[in-house]
């Protein structure tokens, strides 16, 4: 089975300008594509994870991905699927979270022997003089047709300001210039990319005369639609210092059960024929689908130890067997904390409740255990004795802390 016939048995593949061409160009090893990153924060997330392992797939079947750090565009900020405008970041804020990017893109791959180039688009798009830009490039764009495409929709409904206006032509750009810099053929992206890569191929044709291609594929979403890889605490960082192992083993250990098989063909190296057959499995092998999904994925982010070690701190919560060394932990200093301290103040201070507010809700409700006791007084306070041996203090059925006090 060829690549592109791979990326279809797995659900890859949402939209494609040029189906033949493309497959062709990707079961040859031909395809010389990009995919950007804009630096919005100083980590990849869950939400950019299917296309690094788009990228890792392609470049296995001898594809070479072209890295575009979004350092330019990361300037304007990307309106897409979007009801407000983002956040400005600096210039230095920018850079900083490029170099995190390309350090975690480097675990995934590789970029020796000429096998891949990360560049960055503000290395040409800082340089840019205006009106050359209105006149070379703004001219091969139709304003009418733009103000249709699906990339500015939501933000429309608040008020699409001129500067994001101008990040589909940015973008277009970014692929013309790989185009003629770097011979990049295809784009790769997230299916809400779809306006901007399609305005990218068009606007090489007119330039160049020439064809390149765009393929999209589907966003990861759960058996609701709704987008997967947000956690209790937010976003699902690839940084471990930002969501730990564990807490990233975690999240894939416990979606849906209808979102597993996906989940296993989309965002695993597991061969498609294996996962095929585990989809026959009886409903009483769930669990151990959800744990083969999440330690694949969690080896592919932090490496096998780590992931060996998520696993077993998972086993020892909810099968008595493994290690909790592993377990999220908070340190308590004990000048810090005094005498005692209150059970609110310590849900906020593990970040197991945002606020005092819904740590008091999750314990009316019957949403907190310490040390397997279920607590109800929200006035509970804890002392320094209480502390002798490490608190675990559980949330609902699947979150687990573990307080130690120094």
């Amino acid at each position: 089975m060829k690549i592109y016939e791979e990326l279809e048995r797995r659900g890859l593949i949402a939209q494609v300008t040029d189906e033949q061409e493309i497959k062709d160009l990707i079961n040859s090893g031909g395809a010389r594509f990009y995919i950007g990153f804009d630096p919005t924060a100083d980590s990849l997330h869950a939400g950019h994870f299917m296309t690094l392992v788009l990228m890792k797939r392609l470049q296995m079947a001898g594809n070479k991905p072209i890295v575009v750090l979004g350092g330019g565009t990361g300037l304007v900020g990307d309106p897409s699927g979007r009801t407000d405008m983002r956040a400005m970041l600096t210039e230095e804020q920018i850079a900083h979270n490029c170099a995190r990017f390309k350090e975690q893109i480097s675990r995934f791959i590789d970029f020796g022997e000429d096998k891949a180039i990360c560049v960055n688009n503000a290395d040409w798009l800082k340089g840019l003089k205006y009106v050359e830009l209105l006149r070379d490039v703004g001219a091969c764009f139709s304003v009418n047709k733009m103000l249709t495409a699906e990339c500015y929709k939501q933000r429309m409904e608040k008020g699409l300001t001129f500067l994001e206006f101008n990040y589909m032509i940015m973008q277009s750009y970014d692929f013309y210039y790989l185009h003629e810099h770097y011979g990049c053929n295809m784009e790769f992206g997230g299916d809400d990319q779809w306006s901007n890569m399609l305005a990218g191929t068009e606007l090489i044709r007119k330039k160049t005369g020439k064809d390149a291609y765009a393929l999209t594929i589907p966003l990861l979403t759960n058996s609701e639609g709704k987008k997967m890889g947000k956690s209790v605490n937010g976003a699902l960082w690839l940084d471990k210092e930002k969501t730990s192992p564990y807490e990233f083993f975690q999240y894939w250990r416990n979606i849906d059960d209808a979102d597993v098989d996906k989940c296993l063909k989309m965002i695993t190296f597991i061969p498609i024929e294996q996962i095929e057959e585990m989809t026959k499995w009886p409903d009483n092998r769930i669990n151990e689908k959800k744990e083969i999904l999440a330690f694949e994925i969690t080896k592919l982010v932090h490496g096998e130890e780590e992931a060996q070690k998520a696993l077993g701190a998972a086993r020892a919560l909810f099968s008595g067997e493994g290690d909790d060394a592993n377990m999220p932990t908070t340190e308590l200093n004990k000048n810090e904390m005094g005498e005692e301290i209150g059970l609110l103040d310590l849900l906020v201070l593990t970040k197991l409740a945002a606020s005092k507010g819904e740590a008091r809700r999750l314990i009316d409700q019957g949403g907190i255990s310490l040390n397997g006791e279920k607590v109800s007084d929200v006035n509970l306070r804890l002392k320094q004795a209480d502390f002798a041996e490490p608190v675990k203090i559980k949330k609902g059925k699947k979150a687990f802390h573990k307080v130690v006090l120094k």
